[in-house]
């Protein structure tokens, strides 16, 4: 494989990184914005335009021979523009050929975060060796990808495997998507907390409302924050036993910054899936922990921009 450099970048609702990335799946350098989401759209292009500026200046921009970008979604690959949930400045956005213009006429690859997540997982991390698997980020937002038969199958616009918007509720609380009773409206880190507050949970004496405080106070044995988060992983294991049912995945690998809230979310999500996994093509698939942390974004982008300079890796992420 050749180890030429690709531009990788992040973007979600909280924050906007950027990396340079070998093609051994190596970050040489990093540069992050925090993302302003509600602001206009012009203004969050100006934090990505920032994060590309920080990387350009490094005498090793010269080698980047494309630019992968994951995206909070939904995206359309095929136009490329971008709409995400959590960013409302963005609907329809040209990211591609904004991106494309701010970094001198670099070929452009786009998919979703949760795409770019199962990329990078897929590639290096706990879902490596699994031919078929579903990868999820459960923070600001949930997202997710899929690999069918050994390959990352991001779907005609790079949407596949979006399990954030899987209904699990009917009679559920609108979602900003559009549709009611969604995964991301019970699982997500701010609707973790919103549940946890309307509860009567109480924050500590700093005042700490995110959804990390709520898992501090869910290991402390708090009621409110323990059932939350029960309900969030109930959510997720309706969606995820959905998605085996339909496509026979054997491994669900978790990501995301609640799902370092570890077993205060794994092990309900374990024993929910019991309950709804249960037809005996799906009663093996496995939950597991991602293992690329923070990077894993910015790692499948990495993927994605190499497969489109033709250095695609080879554990399967050609689509």
């Amino acid at each position: 494989m050749h180890t030429d450099l690709v531009a990788a970048l992040d973007i979600g609702g909280t924050k906007i990184a950027g990396a340079l990335v070998d093609g051994h799946g190596r970050i040489l350098l990093r540069a992050q914005r925090a993302t302003p989401a509600q602001e206009d759209g012009d203004t969050v292009m100006g934090a990505v335009d920032d994060v590309i500026g920080e990387l350009a200046v490094s005498p090793l921009w010269g080698r980047a021979r494309a630019v992968g970008i994951g995206s909070a979604g939904p995206v359309d690959a095929s136009a490329g523009t971008v709409s995400p949930v959590n960013v409302p400045g963005w609907r329809d956005y040209p990211l591609v050929q904004r991106v494309r213009t701010a970094t001198g006429g670099l070929p452009v690859e786009l998919i979703g975060d949760g795409v770019a997540i199962t990329a990078a997982e897929h590639w290096q991390g706990a879902a490596r060796g699994h031919d078929n698997a579903l990868c999820m980020v459960v923070s600001t937002g949930v997202g997710g990808g899929l690999v069918l038969g050994g390959r990352l199958y991001p779907g005609p616009t790079g949407n596949a495997g979006h399990i954030g918007h899987i209904s699990v509720d009917l009679d559920g609380d609108p979602c900003p998507c559009g549709s009611r009773g969604c995964v991301e409206r019970m699982a997500s880190g701010p609707n973790i907390a919103r549940r946890a507050l309307e509860g009567g949970w109480q924050p500590g004496p700093d005042g700490d409302t995110s959804a990390a405080a709520v898992a501090a106070a869910a290991r402390a044995g708090d009621p409110v924050a323990v059932a939350s988060f029960e309900r969030a992983a109930q959510a997720l294991a309706a969606g995820i036993a959905a998605t085996a049912t339909l496509v026979e995945i054997d491994i669900a690998v978790i990501g995301g910054g609640v799902g370092k809230a570890g077993n205060v979310l794994l092990a309900p999500l374990r024993r929910a899936l019991a309950d709804y996994a249960t037809l005996s093509f799906v009663r093996r698939l496995t939950v597991t922990p991602a293992l690329m942390g923070t990077d894993a974004g910015l790692v499948g982008a990495a993927a994605a921009a190499l497969r489109r300079s033709d250095n695609a890796p080879t554990a399967g992420i050609a689509t």
